[in-house]
């Protein structure tokens, strides 16, 4: 049985609907990516699982119990959002620990499960601080404690990482995924990163004008895509004539330089990534993006031959 379970949701605001027949669902212990852009319903669809907003139509499920019109604080499920909600007038400790206050339990055994918690994320020895006295990751930290200390059976994360640099961000979405595996919990995260959610997601639930338009396992959805826009919002596609005739579709990665390639062009650009190049090729008044390793160099103006190693197909087109 799915831990969330999300049936035909709708949700309008205005004469608009922002959910549309929405349907998904997360297994126990495992990370499901709501991946899509702004305003495609993402963020809607996580709060209507927390009780944020309740839907006009269809049913948030909850291991297996029908949520109904039930607000947030009775629902079992604990929600960190993008600006963490952290009170500011509060300790590390005293946030972690307020939530227990509405479960009955006594100000001593609030605060010890709120200490375990805090050393269970990393952040033992930093009770007594303010939030205003953290980083941005500490932050993050002490806000999926405060979600975890409550035992809830699912955790939705709001663009937790959006705040934080590029490379704070890649260590914290590592950190969430040891978190997921310890705790062996479902976990809904929202993210318009498409690298977030092929490094973090068990699943990506790609989301389009209110629905989920595809959902698999992120390589899967990479190399299968269901259709143009998917492929697309993914990642790059180049588009070429063959020479039968016909186009061929591949990813950056999806072609290799070769001497005795079938496609030749010219490099218009070569941007330099670290551990790879991206070169921009004109061919035949077309420009497609190739990446390879550093292991040759190619200059701009230079002419090159390559083959596709790698065509991409629309799974509606099978």
């Amino acid at each position: 049985m799915a831990m969330i379970d999300l049936r035909d949701l709708q949700v309008g605001y205005g004469e608009g609907a922002v959910l549309d027949g929405f349907n998904l669902t997360v297994d126990k212990g495992e990370l499901v990516c709501l991946l899509g852009p702004s305003g495609c319903g993402k963020t809607t669809a996580l709060r209507a699982v927390g009780g944020y907003h309740l839907p006009d139509a269809g049913k948030v499920l909850i291991d297996g119990e029908d949520m109904g019109r039930r607000p947030p604080e009775l629902r079992p499920v604990a929600t960190v959002f993008q600006s963490y909600a952290l009170f500011p007038h509060m300790t590390v400790l005293d946030n972690v620990a307020f939530g227990l206050r509405f479960q009955g339990l006594a100000r001593a055994e609030r605060t010890e499960r709120a200490r375990v918690m805090l050393a269970t994320v990393g952040m033992e020895g930093r009770e007594n601080a303010y939030p205003a006295e953290l980083s941005g990751g500490q932050q993050q930290r002490v806000a999926v404690a405060r979600a975890l200390v409550l035992k809830p059976k699912a955790l939705l994360l709001d663009e937790p990482l959006s705040n934080l640099d590029a490379g704070l961000r890649v260590r914290m979405r590592e950190e969430i995924k040891a978190v997921q595996r310890r705790f062996d919990i479902a976990m809904l995260f929202v993210t318009h990163d498409q690298e977030e959610a092929m490094a973090i997601g068990d699943r990506i639930a790609l989301v389009h004008e209110g629905k989920v338009v595809q959902d698999g396992a992120p390589l899967d959805v990479y190399d299968h895509p269901r259709d143009a826009y998917c492929a697309r919002f993914l990642g790059t596609v180049n588009e070429l004539a063959a020479p039968d005739g016909s186009r061929v579709r591949f990813r950056k990665e999806g072609a290799s330089i070769a001497d005795d390639g079938a496609y030749a062009g010219t490099v218009s650009q070569a941007v330099f990534l670290g551990a790879q190049w991206e070169y921009f090729i004109d061919v035949d008044a077309q420009t497609v993006r190739i990446r390879t390793d550093r292991s040759r160099v190619l200059s701009e103006g230079e002419r090159v031959r390559f083959d596709i190693t790698r065509p991409l197909t629309w799974k509606e087109d099978d």
